[in-house]
């Protein structure tokens, strides 16, 4: 596995799987249509690269392993280990935490105090919901809008398509569905409809009295 790893590794970074490199081997094998494995290794030998040229970009692969890889590998410290497992757990952690909370479900969830988590995939076609928020083992769902989504469908069609599903996930879950928009202002999103937290607050607590 190790073995496999290393040569995986190797052969992504410097692309020698490519079609630049071996063909659209895809889209090759398919216009073969090969029975068994001798008929596409026969194809491919005589109609895109002969076996030799394989055997050569697999001894580029090997210099690639054993001289700079292996040149590499020498060069990490214990200190660059050390270092780099900090990066990783602290910084880009801390990192990806600031891009969440920059959202509009992460601007939401700081707001309310609350966690917002992501809804199944087939909330989405089933109810038009995105995220959802859980209080006493009842749902209230949350569905994120660009500003510009309005403008997208008929403006009754798309008022009436999200009623029917948003009214199901009610009749199921026994929690509203709140739209929220989003727009662009100086390169961060924000709420537009800011005034639907208050509706959200209420409906947290009308649950939690249930």
């Amino acid at each position: 596995m190790a073995k496999e790893w290393i040569l995986n590794q190797a052969m992504n970074r410097w692309g020698l799987n490519k079609k630049n490199s071996v063909g659209p081997v895809s889209d090759l094998i398919r216009k073969c249509a090969p029975k068994k494995l001798e008929d596409w290794e026969q194809y491919y030998y005589g109609q895109v690269y002969p076996k030799e040229y394989l055997e050569e970009l697999g001894r580029k692969l090997f210099v690639k392993i054993t001289e700079v890889i292996q040149y590499e590998v020498a060069e990490v410290t214990e200190q660059d280990c050390i270092d780099y497992i900090k990066e990783v757990v602290i910084k880009r952690t801390f990192d990806g935490y600031q891009t969440e909370i920059q959202t509009i479900y992460g601007q939401l969830q700081n707001i309310l105090g609350i966690q917002i988590k992501p809804a199944p995939d087939e909330w989405d076609r089933l109810y038009n919901v995105d995220f959802f928020i859980e209080i006493n083992n009842k749902y209230i769902g949350l569905q994120i809008k660009p500003i510009t989504f309005g403008h997208t469908f008929e403006d009754y069609k798309w008022k009436e398509m999200q009623e029917t599903t948003h009214q199901k996930f009610r009749e199921k879950f026994g929690g509203k569905v709140f739209i929220i928009f989003s727009i662009k202002a100086a390169e961060k999103k924000i709420i537009q409809n800011s005034d639907i937290i208050d509706e959200i607050e209420k409906e947290i607590e009308k649950l939690k009295k249930n």
